[in-house]
């Protein structure tokens, strides 16, 4: 169990590196663990987050809804004593306090207990940088969502693969989408969850084409199949589910997404999860198929393959992300000392003489780089050659009556 509670806190530590990825503006080149979503468009990659989440907050429509990359950073809040109870559909505990909340990074100081409000938000930053006219761009929007009937998890959703453009969409927007899926699934340390509807066929899979991409043999590569309710009578998944048509060493998960029908309903997403666990279990073919096919069905155990996969594999990369860390930190530190020290706090005599030493270290280097004797600031043999040759041009081409012009000047 202790081992349990330290490996349950690495999704947290990931998700702080995150944050300072996002407040850098993804500048850096520390591949962080993370599961990237990606499909075709309207292939329910959408719904499958809402699932995992439980709530509805992200927004809706016809043709591509999501235009910009969401890291979605998932943290659970049950303390040890809570129960895994799934009757409490409210948005509060029993001291009448909201339980459930999410956080934006561009709102720091704001906080979302309305998951409508979240979903209008999600909407206005992505107008903000796209236009309200189906537009795409690459800069991410960072959610926190808080709640007790999550499982810790980062995930990053995509746009979802289009073929024609539409709106202010330019003409190469496939080409677009998919340099934009790649810069993420690209990074060896992301679990890429590959999302496809199952009454298509599995050959023609643009999520599973775009996994190969980066992940031929498959090891990094967890397939999720939507829209099992809506298979042709006498089909079904189980071949899949049993790894024999196309083979992941994950594996696949099938679930069921709440249906249009059932939206336009106020069906909740939690009693929509209660319809899917019922349909597999009451189906003629998954309900009385092997345990094992069972097992791979349903947003739930999605949920927990996820948290149990995202957690082993920030166990395996620590080490190599810490050395990167600490090298970076080193190159910064590096750059800080030759700077020199801080004078914020200090008083005007020492910084003058903080100025002064500067000046006076400056003008010795310059000497030397100048005389060829290197200056012990850093610069390189080129620039060297560049400061000397420029000093001999000054001096061949001054006048007779200036044959020092250097004469004059001392060290002072």
């Amino acid at each position: 169990a202790f081992l349990f509670i330290i490996m349950d806190q690495l999704i947290p530590i990931a998700s702080k590196l995150q944050d300072v990825l996002g407040a850098l503006g993804q500048t850096t080149t520390l591949d962080l663990p993370q599961i990237v979503v990606v499909g075709g468009q309207s292939s329910g990659k959408s719904s499958v987050l809402e699932g995992i989440v439980g709530r509805s907050f992200l927004p809706r429509g016809h043709g591509i809804v999501t235009r910009r990359p969401l890291v979605l950073q998932l943290y659970n809040t049950s303390s040890s004593d809570d129960d895994d109870d799934d009757d409490e559909e409210e948005n509060v505990n029993p001291q009448n306090e909201p339980n459930e909340w999410g956080e934006f990074l561009h709102l720091p100081n704001r906080v979302f207990y309305n998951f409508q409000e979240i979903c209008h938000e999600i909407q206005r930053e992505t107008d903000r940088l796209t236009g309200s006219n189906k537009g795409i761009h690459a800069t991410p929007i960072h959610l926190k969502i808080y709640s007790p009937h999550v499982l810790s998890l980062t995930l990053v959703d995509l746009p979802g693969m289009a073929k024609v453009a539409v709106g202010d969409q330019p003409n190469d927007i496939e080409d677009l989408i998919r340099e934009m899926c790649l810069s993420y699934i690209s990074n060896p340390n992301a679990i890429i969850l590959a999302v496809t509807a199952a009454n298509t066929d599995l050959a023609n899979s643009d999520a599973l084409k775009l996994a190969q991409a980066v992940d031929p043999h498959g090891h990094r590569t967890v397939g999720v199949l939507t829209k099992i309710d809506l298979m042709d009578p006498g089909t079904d998944c189980v071949a899949v589910l049993q790894n024999k048509v196309i083979p992941l060493v994950r594996g696949y998960v099938a679930v069921v997404n709440r249906g249009q029908q059932d939206i336009n309903d106020n069906v909740s997403i939690r009693e929509g999860l209660k319809k899917e666990a019922s349909f597999f279990q009451n189906h003629l073919v998954y309900g009385r198929a092997d345990a094992s096919v069972l097992q791979k069905c349903g947003t739930r155990h999605l949920s927990k393959s996820l948290n149990n996969m995202l957690m082993h594999h920030i166990r395996n990369v620590l080490p190599e992300l810490k050395t990167k860390i600490c090298n970076m930190m080193a190159d910064v530190q590096s750059d800080l000392e030759a700077l020199g020290s801080p004078t914020l706090h200090s008083s005007k005599s020492s910084q003058g003489g903080a100025l002064l030493s500067m000046l006076s270290k400056f003008a010795s280097n310059f000497a030397s780089i100048i005389e060829g004797r290197g200056g012990g600031g850093g610069a390189s043999q080129q620039q060297q050659q560049h400061y000397y040759y420029y000093h001999q041009n000054s001096l061949s081409s001054s006048s007779p009556n200036h044959n020092a012009p250097h004469a004059a000047t001392t060290n002072e």
